[in-house]
Order: C-alpha cells, then structure tokens, then sequence
C-alpha cells in the first residue's frame, strides 16, 4: 500500500511506482553513518615522525651536489654591489649620527674626496659620476660634524674616501695686476673660449681687434658680454680688451661675461658677492647633447608610418 507524505523520513528513500505512479517508501540497507574525523589517528597512519632538530646528530648529512651558493651581499644581483653597499652603509651612518652637532659648511675640515675614476678602480665596478656625486653628497654632510664629537666608526668609514694627499698644501695662484694695470680672466663656454683683459679707463670694448657691435649683432649678445660690469654699474669705469676664439656668438658672449667677472674681481675683489648674485661667478657646464644613431636629433624621433 503507498502513502503520500508532506515530511521527509530519516533513512528512507522514495521511489516511483510504474503502475499507480504515486510515491512508495523503500528503507534503506546498510547505510553506514559518517565516522568522526581524528586528527591524531590520521597523523600516526599518514605523516612521518617528528624530526628532532636538538641534536644535530641524527640530521642527515649534507648533500654536496644540491647545494647553492648564497651571495655574501644582498645587492649581488643589483649590477654594482660594492658601490650599493657603500652607498646604504654611509646613509645608514648619516641616520644614526644626524643628531649631533654641527659646523657651518665653510668651517668644516678641509677634505680631498676620491675622484670617480680613483673610486672605480677601488671598487672594481662602471660606476657613474651621477651616482658618485650622492655619495660625495653623504661624504660631505657627515663631515659637518664637529670634530670634537666625531665617532671612531665614522672617522674610519669616511677615511677609505680619502685621497692620501695634504688638502692644505693646494693654494689657489693668485691673480695680480700686471704693471700696465691690467687685470686677465679667462671664461669658457660650451666650446667658446675669452681671455679678457681689464684696466682703467672710459669703457671702451674691443673684441679681437673689433669693437662690440660689429662682433655681436645681437642686443642680448652685447649685453650678455658686459653684464659684469651693468649689474655693478662699472661700466664706463673699465676698458676690455679680449680675444674670443670657437664656438658660435652665443658661446663667445657667455665666455666674456666669466672672463670679466674674473678680471673685475682682481681689481675689487668686494664685488665677488654681487657678481654672484648677478650669476657671473659660476661657469655654465651645459653642452649641446650629441646626436644618437636612429634618431634625427639627439632625442627627436623620426615620424612614426604605419606603412
């Protein structure tokens, strides 16, 4: 006889009957129940014994032919690893020792740094100059520490940077002026070179033998090449005499305004800070960047065409 149930009965299973096509209920045999999971059981049947790391004698020995070399520095595998860990080691030491007291830049002790070409023999390494001049960077703010509070460790870091020579004994030759009262000053620019010569007079200007308007046809040229003695209101109180050579009327111009300013801190060395406020004491390394092959200019590209 088959019934219809609204409830599910536990271990039982429906089943439809072809003739009268209603729902019978058939119990189930041998249904086994799910068994707990044991995590002890299954690790003594599965895993292997613990391995007792105390005692190095029953550690299996060494396999020679497996093992791997490890690099002594992390920075093995950044191209330059002495140079990296030179570079992190003084930072490290510029962020312990950043506390202490200091000394004004120009009162600090005079130091004669390796050159790029005398650090890259010592490390063995194509070290830029870009990348040299941070560690000149660090060199140079770690000794602005006084003297008098200086660790050993950095004294001993900052000294394999050291040439071997007396800083003291370079003396700059200093500029006279010649008995006819003239006062010389040489200024480059790109590849333009001026050898200036200054004296007293009523402000007359004479390049190679020529006067001023007839070398530089530009207003921004004649003006650039006497600058030194606008920006100090000195110009018809000096005559200059120079001799220009190379380059174009650009570069010749930029070379006189160094040279002048040289020549006119002989005669009043006072106006050196005037003249370096006035941006004719520094010479200007910027120098045309050289063409690459596959481009048409040093960076310009040539027109992309799809065909």
């Amino acid at each position: 006889m088959t019934t219809k149930l609204a409830f599910s009965l536990p271990l039982r299973s429906f089943s439809r009957c072809p003739q009268c096509r209603t729902d019978s209920i058939r119990p189930i045999r041998n249904v086994s129940m799910p068994r707990p999971f044991s995590t002890a059981s299954s690790r003594q049947a599965i895993a292997a014994p613990a391995i007792d790391f105390s005692s190095t004698d029953r550690l299996p020995p060494p396999n020679v032919q497996n093992a791997r070399v490890v690099p002594a520095s992390p920075s093995y595998f950044s191209g330059r690893p002495d140079f990296t860990d030179n570079l992190l080691s003084l930072q490290a030491l510029l962020g312990k020792y950043q506390t202490l007291p200091t000394v004004a830049p120009g009162q600090a002790p005079r130091v004669a740094w390796r050159t790029v070409s005398q650090y890259r023999l010592l490390v063995g390494e194509p070290v830029r100059a870009s990348k040299y001049h941070q560690v000149i960077e660090v060199l140079k703010r770690l000794n602005q520490i006084h003297p008098a509070v200086m660790p050993a460790d950095l004294h001993a870091a900052m000294q394999i940077y050291k040439r071997d020579v007396n800083p003291y004994a370079v003396v700059k030759r200093p500029a006279i002026i010649d008995t006819d009262g003239r006062a010389c000053g040489i200024g480059r620019r790109k590849s333009s070179s001026a050898k200036v010569y200054l004296v007293q007079g009523e402000g007359e200007v004479l390049v190679n033998g020529k006067s001023i308007n007839d070398v530089f046809g530009r207003i921004h040229d004649r003006e650039s090449a006497l600058w030194p003695l606008k920006a100090t209101n000195r110009v018809d109180k000096y005559n200059v005499w120079a001799l220009v050579s190379g380059g174009g009327t650009t570069g010749q111009a930029e070379a006189l305004t160094l040279g002048t300013a040289k020549a006119l801190m002989v005669h009043e060395p006072d106006l050196k800070p005037a003249l370096r406020r006035a941006g004719c004491v520094t010479r200007d390394p910027r120098r045309v960047e050289r063409k690459k092959p596959g481009k048409l200019k040093a960076r310009k590209m040539p027109a992309w065409v799809k065909r």
